[in-house]
Order: structure tokens, then sequence, then C-alpha cells
């Protein structure tokens, strides 16, 4: 049997906890009382996303645009701290659509074995990544030009746990469709080349204080790294891995894939994270 890792039982905890909340705000607009202890979460409120939307007009002070709550400012503080620490982390271990990308992906890698993950040519791959400080300027701007939630109507994110309400527009069902089957040919294709939260907590990762190192003298040069590595990133061919789209998932490390031990580790200085 297939031991569990610790990263998918804190992916599973957190897709479950959004999941009730949802479902919980669900029944509460029908008036069925489904958990009294989070009356009045909803899905907005948890959503770190929402104090980017808002920045501009926040700043500018035009307040919060609607639907987004004060404790999405919280949690985006939060976010950052821990993207000051340990870079992309959210996206690798929490966000719950990087989690079901992830979840398909383990389909598609049995029914495309060799062609899973490499269809998108490396020279093209590296330029769409790109896309995702494009969609992250248009929402910003577009969302502080109308003062509402833009976004909302192409978030497949929200779609994902509320495609069954009259809340939810078509146009996201949509985009989750086809980020879900992409999913099955693409490792994480809404993360890798359209996530503007993701946009936003990869540049962290260009100071991060907890970072992933690879040892050049013992590296053995096997590409075991490249080859798991989600986001396509060339990990061999780097000493620190600090690319925008690293979501820290650890999978290219010496306690994962790469054979030689203390090789491709997390470290804050010469010390090991573990």
């Amino acid at each position: 049997m297939k031991k569990i890792k610790p990263r998918n039982i804190i992916q599973l905890l957190f897709f479950l906890t959004v999941l009730i909340i949802t479902l919980a705000k669900n029944a509460e607009e029908l008036g069925i009382t489904f958990l009294s202890s989070i009356e009045g979460v909803s899905l907005h409120s948890i959503c770190p996303f929402g104090a980017v939307e808002t920045f501009y007009t926040l700043i500018t002070g035009q307040g919060l645009i609607p639907k987004i709550h004060p404790s999405s400012l919280v949690l985006f503080v939060i976010l950052v701290i821990s993207a000051v620490l340990f870079g992309g982390a959210f996206c690798g271990f929490i966000c719950p659509l990087g989690s079901i990308q992830e979840l398909v992906g383990k389909f598609g890698k049995k029914l495309f074995p060799k062609k899973y993950n490499k269809l998108v040519p490396h020279k093209v791959d590296k330029y769409l990544k790109y896309l995702r400080y494009v969609v992250l300027a248009v929402i910003v701007y577009f969302s502080s030009y109308s003062l509402s939630l833009v976004f909302a109507d192409y978030d497949p994110y929200f779609a994902l746990f509320n495609f069954y309400t009259e809340e939810v527009a078509l146009t996201a069902i949509l985009v989750l469709v086809i980020v879900l089957v992409s999913s099955l040919f693409i490792e994480r294709p809404w993360c890798k080349y359209l996530c503007p939260l993701s946009a936003v907590l990869g540049v962290f990762n260009k100071f991060r204080i907890f970072k992933i190192v690879r040892n050049k003298t013992t590296c053995i040069n096997c590409k075991k790294c490249d080859n798991v590595c989600p986001m396509n990133i060339k990990v061999s061919e780097k000493e620190i891995i600090n690319d925008t789209n690293c979501i820290s998932c650890l999978k290219c490390t010496s306690d994962e894939i790469c054979p030689i031990d203390n090789t491709l580790d997390m470290k804050i200085g010469g010390l090991k994270w573990k």
C-alpha cells in the first residue's frame, strides 16, 4: 500500500474545510443551519485573493469592493508572511483548486504516461507562464474600475465549490471544465499559466527565507528532479530554485525523488528544513 504523504493530508484537510464552509453557507441561504459555529462564513471571506482585487480601491480611499470581506485582508497578510518564508507553498500545499488539478493529473499520468505534461514545448511554456501577470493586471484594473468582482464570472475556484448554485456564471463553469480537462494532459495548467494569485506569490520565490537548494557537487545530473517538477522548472540547471513558478511542493528534493542525500533540500542558511 502506497504511503500517504503529509502534503497530501494537508491538501485534503484544506479542501474539506473549504467544502464544508461552502456547503454550510449555501444551506444557510436556504434557511438550513448546517453548522452554527461557522454561520455567516462564505467563500469570499476565506479567499485571500480578495485583498489583491480590492488593493487599488483600498489605497485610494474607496474602501473594499462589495462582497470582499475584511478577513481577506488578514488572510492575505498571513499569506505574504508565509510566502516570505516558503515562497509559493500555499499553491503546493493548501490551494484546493491546485489540489484538484493534481488529482485529475494522476489519471492523466496513467492515461498518457509518456506524453503527460510534455505536450507544451519548453520554448512555448516559458512564455505562457507570463500570462498569469496579464490576467492579474486585467483583473485588478477592471475590478477597480467597476467596483465589482469581475473575476467571479470566470473564476474556476469559485465554480468548483458552487457549481450547483445560481450564483455561479456559466462562463466560470466553462473555465473550470477546461481547466480540469486540460489537467489530464498538462500538470496544474491553471496554476502554471493563468492563476493571478500564483503570479503574486511567485515573486516571493526570489527572496524567500527557506530556499530549495541544489548541491552541484553531489548532483549526478540524473534529471529526475526536472521530470517530476509539475511546473516544468529545469531544477538540475539551478543552484537555488527561485523560479517564480515554483510551488514548493518539494517533489524534487532528496526526501522525495532525488536519489542522493543532501543534494536537493529546503534550507535556511546551511541548515536543512525537515
